[in-house]
C-alpha cells in the first residue's frame, strides 16, 4: 500500500489573480475608475457596465455550437483587444464556488464556497450552499468577506437583475450582497428592467443573470435540442441588451462553469461499494467532485486504502487527491485556516463523462440528471468572456 497517496499528475490550477472569474468584477471596477482594484483583463474605460453570467456556459460548448448565436458570433470576430476571450471558472467548477469568486474577487479557498454542498465542521454535518441552505448556517459569517459590491456601494449605484427568488436568497447574501436587486420571471423582463436601471445618469455596474441554460443543460443535456433552443434565448437577449442599453455601455458575457454530458450507464452508485467508503464519515461536493471526510479517529493508512480502493476501481478515469495536495496544487488558491477542514479529506475528481452518487444522502432524481459539471476538465472550468460595447439607447448621459 506504501505511495497509494503520493500526488497525482493534476491539471494546472484555476489562474486566480490574472484571469479567473474572480477578477470579472474587480476589474469592472477599476474600469470604471473607481481605486482599489486591479483591471487585470484589461477592460475599457467606462461609464457603464454590464456584466452577464450565462450559468452553465462553457467556452467549448459556445464554440461548438457557434451557429445557434449569430448575434455573439458576431461579437467574436468583432475581436476585444487585449481583453482575454475566456478565463477559469473557480475549483470546483460548480456555481456556488464560482458565483462566490465572482462576487468576492477571491479564490474559493479564501471565501470558504467549496462546493454544492460541504462538511460544516462546527456542526459535524453535511450542508448545501446554493439553494437548500442549512438554517443553522449564518451566510454572512460562513463568507464573511466584504463582497465587490459591498466596496462599490459607496462609489456608485449598483445593481443586480435576476430571478426575483434570488432577491435575499441566503446565496445571494453569502457571495453577491450589497447591490439593489430588480426581479424579473422571464428574459424580456430581465432585459426590459436593464434598460430601465442603465438609463439613469452617473456610473454604474449591473449583474446580470441568466439560469435556463444550467436548467436545460441539467434536465436534458447539452447536446440536446433543449439546451440549444435556451443557448439561441440566451443570444437573442444579449442582442436585445445591446441595443436597449445605453451606446457606449461595456457589455461583458461570460459564465460560472462549462458542462458535459453523463450517460445514464456512466451514473454509479459509488457507495455500493463498500471499499470505496471504508472510513468514511460524510461524503459532499458534486458528482464530478466528491469530497469524502474520514472518521476523526482515522489515520493515514486508512486514508492511504481509501486512496487505493478508488484508484483500483476507476484507473484513469478520475483523479484522487488529498485536502492537502489540492492546497499545495493551488486548487482552491489561498485556503484560509478556518475553510480547509471544510475540504474533503479525499477528493475524487472525473476526468471523463463519469458522474459519482452516494444514493445513501442524494435524492434518487439526482441520478437523472444528464447535463454535469464539478472537476477540473477544460469542458467545465473554461468559461467566456465576451467583451463589447453597446450600440443601444442614446438618450442616457453619463
Amino acid at each position: 500500500m506504501a505511495g497509494t497517496a503520493e500526488a497525482p499528475e493534476l491539471p494546472s490550477p484555476p489562474l486566480f489573480g490574472s484571469k479567473s472569474i474572480a477578477e470579472v468584477f474587480t476589474s469592472a471596477a477599476e474600469s470604471l475608475g473607481v481605486d482599489g482594484f486591479a483591471n487585470t483583463l484589461n477592460l475599457p474605460a467606462a461609464k457603464r457596465v454590464c456584466v452577464v453570467l450565462a450559468d452553465g456556459l462553457g467556452r467549448s460548448l459556445l464554440k461548438q455550437k457557434a451557429s445557434h448565436t449569430p448575434f455573439l458570433r458576431s461579437v467574436m470576430s468583432a475581436g476585444q483587444g487585449n481583453v482575454p476571450t475566456w478565463i477559469d471558472s473557480a475549483f470546483p467548477s460548480t456555481t456556488a464556488a464560482s458565483l462566490a469568486s465572482l462576487g468576492t474577487g477571491l479564490p474559493a479557498g479564501s471565501h470558504g464556497m467549496v462546493g454544492y454542498d460541504v462538511l460544516d465542521p462546527s456542526q459535524d454535518k453535511v450542508v448545501n450552499l446554493l439553494g437548500n441552505w442549512d438554517a443553522n448556517v449564518d451566510p454572512k459569517t460562513w463568507q464573511p468577506h466584504p463582497t465587490v459590491f459591498e466596496r462599490l456601494a459607496a462609489e456608485m449605484d449598483v445593481v443586480t437583475v435576476s430571478l426575483p427568488q434570488f432577491g435575499n436568497s441566503p446565496m445571494t447574501q453569502a457571495a453577491l450582497r450589497g447591490s439593489r436587486f430588480r426581479g424579473g420571471t422571464t428574459l424580456h423582463a430581465r432585459t426590459a428592467a436593464a434598460g430601465e436601471e442603465m438609463a439613469s445618469n452617473g456610473a454604474r455596474l449591473m449583474y446580470f443573470y441568466v439560469n435556463e441554460l444550467d436548467k436545460a443543460g441539467h434536465r436534458h443535456g447539452c447536446q440536446s435540442e433543449r439546451w440549444e433552443h435556451q443557448l439561441e434565448e440566451l443570444d437573442a437577449t444579449i442582442k436585445r441588451l445591446s441595443s436597449s442599453l445605453p451606446a457606449g455601455t461595456t457589455i461583458l458575457v461570460t459564465g460560472d462553469h462549462g458542462m458535459l454530458d453523463v450517460p445514464e450507464s456512466q451514473r454509479i452508485d459509488y457507495s455500493a461499494d463498500p471499499a470505496l467508503v471504508a472510513g468514511v464519515r460524510h461524503t459532499a461536493g458534486e458528482p464530478r467532485m466528491v469530497h469524502l471526510y474520514l472518521e476523526p479517529d482515522a489515520g493515514e493508512a486508512a486514508k492511504d486504502s481509501l486512496i487505493h480502493a478508488w484508484r483500483s476501481r476507476f484507473g484513469e478515469r478520475v483523479w484522487v487527491f488529498t485536502r492537502s495536495q489540492a492546497i499545495e496544487a493551488g486548487l482552491f488558491g489561498q485556503v484560509n485556516a478556518n475553510v480547509a477542514p471544510r475540504i474533503g479529506d479525499v477528493m475524487v475528481a472525473a476526468r471523463d463523462t463519469l458522474a459519482l452518487y452516494d444514493t445513501r444522502r442524494v435524492r434518487p432524481a439526482s441520478l437523472e440528471v444528464v447535463g454535469q459539471h464539478g472537476s477540473l476538465t477544460r469542458a467545465e472550468r473554461e468559461v467566456p468572456l465576451l467583451c463589447f460595447t453597446a450600440g443601444g439607447k442614446k438618450g442616457a448621459r453619463g
